[in-house]
């Protein structure tokens, strides 16, 4: 069998703590684009927004276009996910 024919339930399970914003931009754009999982801007908005505080200038853009398409109480669970993750990879 073929690597490329296994999925990965989360993609984010690849992540390692030291993932570069690149990574973290890459994990954004498979959920607001719904690559091989189904879109979620809430999920969408937690990497864009960890790759922004990375430094990743795309991310930082994303990360307010999801925003924009967003409930604030979506926002809000975005950015406590965020928070939740740089937790567990500190």
């Amino acid at each position: 069998m073929a690597y490329a024919d296994v999925q990965i339930e989360k993609p984010e399970a690849l992540l390692t703590k030291d993932a570069n914003c690149d990574e973290l931009y890459r994990m954004g754009l498979i959920y607001s684009e719904g690559m091989d999982v189904a879109v979620d801007l809430v999920a969408a908005h937690k990497w864009f927004n960890l790759a922004a505080t990375r430094g990743h200038r795309e991310g930082k853009l994303c990360r307010q276009e999801m925003a924009d398409m967003m409930s604030a109480e979506d926002v809000v669970k975005a950015q406590k996910a965020a928070r939740e993750w740089l937790k567990m990879a500190n």
